[in-house]
This record gives structure tokens, C-alpha cells and sequence, in this order.
């Protein structure tokens, strides 16, 4: 199985992202000059067999985190629902 360090860009939210199979010959000169292009390293190593099953834990690890804090605060649960229906509501008058 494949070990994959993955790179997120600051204030994005994890969404833009890139990774690197930490087996390759290249990863350290990789990550260097990710790092250098302000990349910072994002969590620990996630195994994987393949890069897709790698973005695919490294997204529902993300996912799962935002909904096991919006299920441990309602409050929190009750804005997101608040903001979604406005969105879903935009898009619809919008068509």
C-alpha cells in the first residue's frame, strides 16, 4: 500500500490541494518546492492503494470532521442549514 502526503494552500479550506507518493524518488525535492510555493503539509500520511482511494480519504476525512463538529454544536448545524437553503434558493431563482 502507498503512503500519499498531501499539500493544502492556506485559508482554502483544504480544497485546493495536491499530493505526493511519498515512495518516489523525487518527493523531497517535491515537497521542498511545494513548500516554497506556500504550500503547507496537510495531516499525517494517508495509505492508500491507489492516488484516487488517497483523495477520496483525504476528502471524507475533511467531511467527516465538519460534520462531527456541526453535530456537537446545534447552533452551528442550524446556520449551515440556513445558509444551504439561501444558496439552494439563489441558485433556483437564478435559472
Amino acid at each position: 500500500m502507498a503512503k500519499y502526503q498531501f499539500f493544502v494552500l492556506p485559508n482554502t479550506d483544504r480544497r485546493q490541494f495536491t499530493f505526493l507518493d511519498s515512495a518516489s524518488e523525487t518527493f523531497l525535492r517535491e515537497k521542498e518546492q511545494l513548500i516554497a510555493q506556500g504550500f503547507d503539509v496537510e495531516d499525517d500520511l494517508i495509505y492508500a492503494g491507489n492516488e484516487k482511494e488517497a483523495v477520496e480519504k483525504f476528502k471524507s476525512n475533511y467531511i467527516s470532521a465538519l460534520e462531527d463538529y456541526n453535530a456537537s454544536h446545534p447552533e452551528t448545524t442550524l446556520a449551515s442549514t440556513i445558509i444551504e437553503l439561501f444558496r439552494s434558493a439563489m441558485k433556483r431563482i437564478n435559472k
